[in-house]
C-alpha cells in the first residue's frame, strides 16, 4: 500500500482484482477503512515483545501467577 494513502479508485481496483467488486458509493469508505487498518498494523509491528512467548504457549494449569480459581472471572480494563 502506498505511503501517501489508498485512494478510492485504488480501493475499487484492488477489490475488483480479488473478486469483490464494490458499488461506486463504497469506494471512499473502503479506502478509509483499509488505511485505518494499515495504520493500526503499522503500530503493532513497531511493538517490542522481547521474550514474550506466543499466546499458544500459555498454559493456565502451569501455575502462572496471573491465573485465577476455576470459575472466577475478571474483566479486563
Amino acid at each position: 500500500m502506498p505511503t501517501d494513502g489508498l485512494t478510492p479508485p485504488e480501493a475499487a481496483r484492488w477489490a475488483a482484482r480479488t473478486g469483490l467488486p464494490l458499488p461506486d458509493d463504497r469506494h471512499a469508505q473502503v479506502a478509509a477503512t483499509a488505511e485505518h487498518i494499515h495504520a493500526v498494523v503499522s503500530v503493532l509491528r513497531e511493538l517490542d515483545f522481547a521474550d514474550t512467548p506466543p499466546a499458544a504457549d500459555y498454559r493456565p494449569e502451569a501455575g502462572h501467577p496471573d491465573t485465577h480459581a476455576a470459575g472466577e472471572h475478571h474483566a479486563a480494563v
